[in-house]
Order: C-alpha cells, then structure tokens, then sequence
C-alpha cells in the first residue's frame, strides 16, 4: 500500500515517502505523505482517503487533518464504496448493543456505501466522559443487525476489519442472490 499511497506523489516526495518506510520511520512517512498531498493539491478519492486513515490509525496517528485534502471532481468517473463517516454524522452504541462491555462506546467509523455497513470503533468511556485514545475494538456492523452479528476484531487487528468490511459487499445480503460475475 505504501508504494501505491506514494505513487500519488510527485516523484522526489514520493521517494522521501518510501525512504522513511525503508527505514522503519512510518510516522514520518506518512506525515511526509499527507503534507505532500496537501502542498500539491493532489485530489484523492474516498476509498484511498479511508486507506490513509487507516494506516494512520495502524501508527497511532489518528487523526490526521484528511477532511483538507482535495477531493477528485465528481464527474471524473472514479467510485468510492467507502467513505469515513462524520465525527457527528451518526450517535455512538453502548458497547453492550454489540456484545461488548457496558464502558465501551462503538463510534462508527468508516461506511460502506454498497452494503450500508459500517466499521466502528469501540472506545472505554473515560471516568470524566471523554473517550479513550486508543480504540479497545474495531467492530463491523451490518446496517441491519438481524442480518448478521457484528464481527468483533482486536485492537491490533484494524487492517483485518478493513479487509471484513470491504469482502462484506461479496456476501449476498438478506434476501439476495448474487449472481457469479462473468
């Protein structure tokens, strides 16, 4: 993912970028990254605005100001099934409506505009009401939970709740046949 993220990139930032993964400086790297794109005005779509988030999240960079990067011309035939959801777009789940602890609260996260499901992240609600840094689970939610039980996934594992929400549009949903693709 590195390379392609790069790829955006002019090719000198570009290679800042990769040289700070070749030398395990990540966050560096990505910092590197989201500036670049920014002085150069490069427009990304929402599936690699996602991407970027995520590997953010990976690092412990989150958040990182995404909602300033340009985004591509809506007629430029580019379609993104996933979107990051608004910090207040949608109310936060007590974590007991998904099958986790009453001190956790389930943040949606990032949408699925095909499937309507969502990735979500559980955060401890603090003793002082604010919400703990570092998410405790990462939570794929169906946009109809008597469909299917929410999928829990560790703290370590949000590249995996990705790749879950992303294969979930390859499942039929209730009630559908997906026909094969040719």
């Amino acid at each position: 993912m590195w390379r392609r993220l790069s790829a955006l990139l002019p090719a000198e930032d570009a290679q800042d970028v990769m040289d700070c993964w070749n030398i395990g400086e990540q966050e560096g790297g990505l910092q590197l990254l989201v500036s670049a794109l920014q002085k150069h005005q490069v427009a990304i779509d929402e599936t690699t605005r996602v991407e970027i988030a995520v590997v953010c999240e990976t690092w412990g960079m989150w958040p990182v100001p995404l909602e300033s990067l340009p985004r591509p011309d809506s007629g430029d035939g580019s379609h993104s099934t996933l979107r990051l959801v608004e910090d207040d777009a949608t109310a936060p789940l007590p974590g007991t409506t998904v099958g986790l602890h009453d001190r956790l609260l389930v943040i949606p996260w990032i949408g699925c505009t095909e499937c309507g499901r969502t990735l979500a992240r559980a955060h401890t609600r603090e003793p002082w009401g604010d919400l703990s840094y570092v998410p405790e689970h990462y939570v794929v939610l169906d946009s109809d939970p008597d469909v299917a039980a929410p999928h829990v996934f560790a703290p370590e594992g949000v590249q995996e709740a990705l790749a879950a929400l992303r294969t979930s549009c390859e499942r039929p949903q209730h009630g559908q046949v997906r026909e094969p693709t040719p």
